[in-house]
Parts: structure tokens; sequence; C-alpha cells
């Protein structure tokens, strides 16, 4: 066990390693997302020590409108995950983790189609997927994605 010697206003403390309270990571909020001119009452991402988990994201466009199509709202849903990431000085090759929400199970090769395209093969993170019962503002797919935010 190490022992730590503190000097503080010429008082000596001995401690053990055991005593000392662990270190916490600092946790930093990265952006609010907006809509119609309000913020939402969530961080569009929160890294926490060397993890980045990014708040799920719709494929809503910069016109704050839904493509129609699984396909286009995937499209989308991953350029907005992507901004998070470079806003962050990261990118797709950093994501270690996915989960996709789908509003309709039917539609997940669709969904994977495109996909793939954004995640190198071999180096695609790890993925859960399950259908949801309706999702936000009528969205077809959402994505919540954490990301490794350490040295690189």
């Amino acid at each position: 066990m190490k022992t730590i010697l503190t000097i503080a206003a010429g008082v000596f403390a001995m401690t053990t390693a055991a005593d000392a309270a662990p270190a916490r990571p600092a946790v930093e909020h990265l952006g609010r997302p907006i809509r119609d001119g309000q913020p939402l009452p969530f961080s569009d991402a929160v890294r926490v020590g060397d993890t980045l988990y990014l708040s799920g994201q719709l494929g809503i466009g910069a016109d704050g409108k839904l493509p129609d199509g699984i396909e286009a709202q995937t499209k989308q849903a991953l350029e907005n995950v992507g901004a998070i990431l470079k806003r962050a000085g990261l990118g797709y090759t950093d994501v270690f983790h996915c989960t996709a929400m789908l509003s309709d199970m039917a539609n997940w090769p669709a969904m994977n189609k495109v996909y793939v395209t954004y995640f190198p093969e071999g180096k695609r993170p790890a993925r859960s997927a399950f259908g949801a019962n309706g999702l936000a503002l009528g969205a077809l797919i959402e994505l919540e994605c954490q990301a490794y935010a350490g040295k690189k």
C-alpha cells in the first residue's frame, strides 16, 4: 500500500492511498440543441473522462424537417452524429457503440444499407437495434452513440 505524506500549514499527515478519495473524471457538456428557437432539455453530448456520450440523433435536417424515408433519415441522423463528433474533435472511427431505435423493424435492412457506409469495414462499432412504438417527432430512426475521446 502506498503511503502519502502531506505537509500543509506546518502540519504533517500520513495517509495510505486507500484513504485518499478516488479522482472523479471531469464532466463536460458539449452544446445544447435548439428547436423552434427554444433550447431543448438535454446536451448534444457529454464527455466523461475518455468517453463521449451523444444524445440520440433523429434525421432532422438544418431546415428542421424530417426527410421522407428510412434511408434519408438514417443518412441525416448519421450526418448529425458526425457534426457533434467533429465539434468534439472526433470522427466516426472513434465511435465504439451505437444503439439504433427504429419505429418499424421492417426498416432494419434499409437502415443498415446506409449505416455501413459511415463506418469502415472491420472498424464498425458494436451496435444494438430495437423497434420502438413511436419516436419523437414521428421519426423513423434515432441513433445514440458513444465514442472514445481519449488521446490519440
